[in-house]
């Protein structure tokens, strides 16, 4: 019986054709390459020939090819983008090729849509911090780059610039310039040598953007998107030995849970965030409080919800008064959870006071934060029957909404043109509905 024909290699042959290399130049680049990695490779024309047309290379020459492409290209090539079948799970640099793959689908709008079909999963197993701890999330072909203090602190330095356009503009602007970031600055800085302390102050630094990056997926409602970054900053600060962003980030797993209404999974993850770090100080320790009561409120637990906001009270009272731009908690952040808290135990009144008292206290800046409780605030003032505070805070809403990007935003502002349409001869509501409509118009 005749062999079923190969499936030409489009992928790579895309890639070759952007390196301008004939097929005997790019045979002689992958063997050079090879000898860094201490093997000896003897490639022509013919096996550059053997993979276009579907043959695929061995097991462990792949990585040497996606290396020299990544040279000439000056940016990294996963196996994805070459045709080639994924690396084993587990084997060094994988966590950094997926992440290249996301990134760069993520900073492409019209490849976004094969990143958003992923499904957000309640069940999935949370790699524990002594599994990752050490475990290599770097891949190095003998490259002989080399990076020091200062390009952690431009990783450290461009995720706190990213959050504050987050704070300012939206999701919708900050997070393709992380995923950009992400791509072309951060992954060829884990694959270039540096020294042990650097490797893992570099990892650590890759582990918070990655971080804010599954927040702003998960804030633009792309759950099974945030899930993916969110894993992926576990494990690089697994690797990192950095307990912090670890323990952060499994908190941001539970907030994702919590929005999707995942009591139970949220708390087991709220939990698992505190248990996971033993050397918390104040401010951290608030941060970790204040999401274990959001989470114990949801399954009905008002014993443990209400101790949870003691300890968040104590521990914020402790905290200096340092802004930080990832991860941080503050006033505003306690009484948001403490507005949470009531409103699950059924205290809408005692809900709205806690949002109030939450908007007073946020920051200026952050606008996108400020958009979501105006929002929130104002449908709560809705489901008490107060209509026209309601439509007052709609317009405080609006005044922001109009100058962001976020999908989270929008689901506000739909929410609201919604709701008001069975009060549609009110007065306020006549002149909220008109101005929602310029808004619309004007963000169309």
């Amino acid at each position: 019986m005749a062999s079923s024909p190969r499936t030409p290699n489009t992928g790579l042959a895309d890639l070759l054709d952007d390196t301008r290399w004939s097929r005997a130049q790019f045979a002689t680049a992958v063997n050079r390459t090879g000898v860094e990695a201490g093997l000896s490779l003897r490639y022509d024309q013919s096996a550059v020939s053997h993979w276009l047309s579907g043959t695929m290379p061995r097991a462990q020459v792949r990585p040497i090819v996606l290396e020299a492409l990544s040279r000439r290209l000056k940016g990294p090539v996963t196996h994805a983008e070459a045709g080639f079948a994924p690396p084993p799970p587990g084997a060094s640099g994988d966590t950094l090729e997926e992440l290249v793959d996301v990134g760069r689908a993520d900073m492409d709008p019209s490849r976004r849509g094969v990143l958003t079909a992923g499904m957000y999963s309640a069940a999935l197993a949370v790699p524990l911090f002594p599994d990752l701890a050490g475990r290599a999330a770097h891949a190095s072909t003998g490259r002989t780059v080399r990076i020091g203090e200062a390009e952690v602190t431009t990783v450290r330095t461009m995720t706190e610039k990213i959050a504050d356009i987050l704070d300012e503009l939206g999701g919708g602007h900050a997070r393709p310039m992380a995923a950009a970031f992400l791509v072309n600055t951060v992954a060829p800085y884990l694959k270039a040598s540096a020294p042990e302390k650097i490797r893992k102050d570099m990892l650590a630094a890759a582990s918070d953007l990655v971080y804010l990056t599954g927040w702003m997926a998960m804030y633009e409602r792309e759950h099974g998107l945030g899930q993916r970054y969110y894993t992926k900053a576990l494990k690089l600060a697994g690797a990192a030995e950095d307990h912090i962003t670890y323990c952060r980030t499994l908190r941001g797993m539970s907030l994702q849970a919590s929005n999707l209404g995942y009591g139970a999974k949220a708390l087991q993850l709220a939990d698992a965030a505190a248990e996971a770090s033993p050397k918390a100080g104040p401010r951290l320790k608030a941060f970790l409080a204040g999401q274990q009561a959001h989470a114990a409120s949801m399954t009905g637990d008002r014993h443990t919800a209400f101790t949870r906001l003691r300890e968040t009270e104590a521990a914020l009272s402790k905290a200096d008064s340092r802004r930080e731009a990832i991860g941080g908690y503050d006033t505003s952040a306690y009484q948001f959870h403490v507005s949470h808290v009531l409103y699950e135990c059924k205290d809408l009144e005692g809900s709205i006071r806690a949002m109030r008292e939450s908007l007073k206290a946020q920051p200026r800046q952050q606008r996108q934060g400020r958009v979501h409780s105006n929002g929130l605030l104002a449908q709560r003032q809705f489901d008490l029957g107060h209509v026209e505070a309601a439509c007052a805070t709609w317009h405080a809403f609006l005044d922001d909404y109009v100058q962001l990007s976020s999908a989270r935003g929008d689901e506000h502002f739909d929410t609201m043109r919604r709701r008001v349409r069975q009060y549609a001869t009110t007065r306020a509501v006549r002149e909220l509905a008109e101005r929602a409509g310029e808004v619309a118009r004007a963000k169309s």
